[in-house]
């Protein structure tokens, strides 16, 4: 990937044309993706896609028309991130050739098992994810949602965190070849460390990341100090926020900080990774969100008036994710879910994998202790965040 500042490249234009638009939006998803299977006892479950494409279909909310197929993406598009050498180890490790090699590379871990077909899959996942991309630039919608997307840990000549080929890195840099300038907006509960190393010292690419502080979690990465070198600083924007962080004082941090940097960096096109981890009940991490802050995230990103192309990323309840991510679809395709905006009845609160109360959880209500705790850390982020980049963009 080639680097440096391309926001005023010569050529410039809006990205997406809504009178020419055939659809709202478009669901990325090709069945062969359910061939592949991390091991058994990995949290990470490919199933959840489908999972989710089943589930809108039971309530009418999906249909063949709204459904886009996808191809792997090819090995010279992949190595416009990936080094060679790390992809043949990924192809040839699970015929058992790894050897310290393949330790050296991330491999053989519990976060990055290997499994047959391992290349085969990420490389199918990443097509989905251009093709999503691809989609929204030529203006055959709105919006794009690639559910088995958003492997943000994977760097150049490493695997992490689940993630082994870099599709948000490899959508970004495609968008910015064409000259567009994107707003990566990362709402996944794990900091996207692969992701921020690769636009660190670039202006084309704004990443904005709201997550689980580093300090409890996995990668131990994600500070607000990081703000990107060079031409890119200012253009990273990390929130790290403390476990219990509950949905008013995330939504109380989103709404003060991401509108005001989106309206003054004026993306092209908007890449946005909605991991479900941030769940209350996630078993990898501990926040407290229900999926009713979900939505209102996503309604105010659509807001901003414009393209999305949003992929999934964490979220290792499958039962939880599948409806957040089902509520995502509804939201970006307009779709009504039968419910009122009244919240549901249950769900994380409930910690069933057997719902059958509405797509929305039930409002949630911290203890005193935990809402003094969550806010006083989030007020200093919030100001911490204010003083680093608010004065590049002119705020």
């Amino acid at each position: 990937m080639a680097h440096g500042r391309r926001s005023d490249a010569p050529g410039r234009k809006t990205i997406f044309d809504p009178d020419a638009s055939t659809h709202t939006a478009l669901f990325v998803h090709t069945a062969a993706l359910q061939a592949y299977h991390y091991p058994p006892d990995c949290p990470f479950k490919t199933e959840r896609a489908q999972r989710t494409v089943e589930l809108l279909q039971s309530m009418g909310l999906l249909d063949d028309a709204d459904m886009v197929s996808a191809e792997a993406a090819p090995r010279d598009v992949i190595e416009r991130f990936h080094l060679p050498a790390y992809l043949d180890m990924l192809r040839d490790a699970p015929n058992g050739d790894m050897g310290v090699e393949g330790l050296e590379m991330g491999l053989g871990t519990p976060e990055t098992p290997v499994f047959g077909g391992m290349y085969e899959y990420a490389a199918l996942a990443c097509g989905a994810t251009l093709a999503a991309v691809d989609a929204v630039t030529d203006g055959r919608a709105r919006r794009t949602f690639n559910p088995s997307g958003g492997y943000h840990h994977a760097h150049p000549a490493k695997a992490g965190g689940f993630c082994y080929i870099n599709d948000i890195a490899l959508a970004c840099d495609r968008l910015t070849e064409a000259g567009r300038r994107v707003l990566f907006l990362d709402i996944d509960v794990h900091h996207c460390d692969g992701v921020q190393d690769a636009f660190y010292d670039r202006s084309d690419v704004l990443v904005m990341s709201f997550h689980q502080t580093g300090k409890t979690l996995f990668p131990g990465t994600g500070f607000a100090g990081e703000t990107g070198v060079g031409d890119g600083e200012g253009y990273t924007v990390n929130v790290p926020l403390p476990p219990g962080t509950y949905d008013e004082a995330y939504l109380r941090a989103f709404r003060a900080l991401a509108p005001p940097i989106a309206r003054a960096y004026d993306p092209d096109v908007i890449v946005f990774e909605v991991g479900m981890d941030c769940l209350s009940g996630d078993p990898l991490a501990g926040m407290t969100l229900t999926n009713n802050a979900y939505v209102d995230v996503v309604r105010e990103v659509l807001g901003w008036g414009k393209p999305v192309a949003a992929t999934g990323g964490g979220g290792y309840h499958q039962a939880n994710t599948a409806r957040g991510w089902a509520l995502l679809w509804a939201e970006l395709a307009e779709r009504d879910t039968g419910e009122s905006l009244a919240y549901g009845l249950g769900g994380v609160m409930l910690e069933s994998t057997d719902w059958h109360g509405g797509l929305r959880d039930r409002a949630m209500a911290p203890s005193h202790p935990m809402r003094q705790a969550v806010d006083r850390v989030i007020r200093q982020t919030v100001d911490d965040v204010k003083a680093n980049v608010f004065p590049v963009h002119g705020l």
